[in-house]
């Protein structure tokens, strides 16, 4: 893993995926909208525990300048979350709702789902592919980000990682069928998700033959610091098409 700084959004919307859970159907997710009305590329930021995507489209503002041709959109998780009444989970995470490890690994497959189904209907209506798609997480964002891509069949532009960590790293390897660029941001004083999660993602993406880059945020704690967002766009220009 490399260590180190790596390499027009107006107006916004708002809209819903729609689907059903009924024999594996997918449900809804209510996201919001920022870029041109027909951008080159698209951004998708995936919000941590507890928030929403509107905790994370805010990025589209700092970053529109930086890419003017990028549609970003930020999904809202699927579910209420058990830890916080005001936001929303991907899924439950036991150590910090009580959930049960059964409750967290089925609402992580389902979950997953969700935003597969998501995603392709979001680059179905943008017209773009997945190379000229990003994903960016933050906490449980990235832990979805990181299960998600590489189990996708055509690899996407890149993978931006803040805060989070890799789930399953042991089948990695053999489930991977597309190896996107990673980047991993992480602040050194995180208590939420370990700064020595950062490490244990990239060995097992390296070891999966995936192109890692990482960056640490000094002095940061559960967040994204302006250093670790100066890298996550440096590292999307160098991946978007313009």
């Amino acid at each position: 893993m490399t260590t180190g700084t790596t390499g027009g959004a107006t107006g916004a919307q708002t809209g819903t995926q729609t689907g059903a859970r009924t024999g594996g159907a997918t449900r809804t997710l209510d996201f919001g909208r920022k870029g041109p009305a027909k951008g080159t590329s698209l951004v998708v930021l995936l919000h941590g525990y507890g928030a929403d995507g509107a905790d994370l489209l805010g990025l589209a503002d700092v970053m529109d300048t930086h890419l003017p041709n990028t549609v970003f959109i930020a999904p809202d998780a699927p579910e209420p979350c058990a830890g916080n009444p005001f936001g929303r989970q991907w899924f439950p995470i036991p150590w910090l709702d009580g959930s049960s490890e059964e409750a967290a690994k089925q609402g992580m497959a389902a979950a997953q789902e969700d935003l597969r189904a998501f995603l392709q209907q979001r680059m179905d209506e943008e017209g773009v592919t997945p190379a000229e798609t990003a994903l960016v997480g933050f906490s449980q964002g990235t832990m979805m980000s990181l299960h998600l891509a590489p189990r996708w069949p055509a690899p996407f532009a890149g993978v931006v990682a803040f805060s989070g960590r890799l789930l399953s790293p042991e089948t990695l390897a053999a489930e991977a069928v597309s190896k996107p660029p990673v980047v991993l941001i992480h602040g050194d004083d995180d208590q939420v998700v370990p700064f020595e999660d950062m490490n244990r993602a990239g060995v097992a993406l390296q070891a999966a033959g995936f192109d890692v880059y990482g960056h640490v945020m000094k002095g940061t704690g559960h967040g994204i610091a302006p250093d670790g967002l100066g890298v996550a766009l440096q590292f999307l220009k160098e991946r978007l098409p313009g």
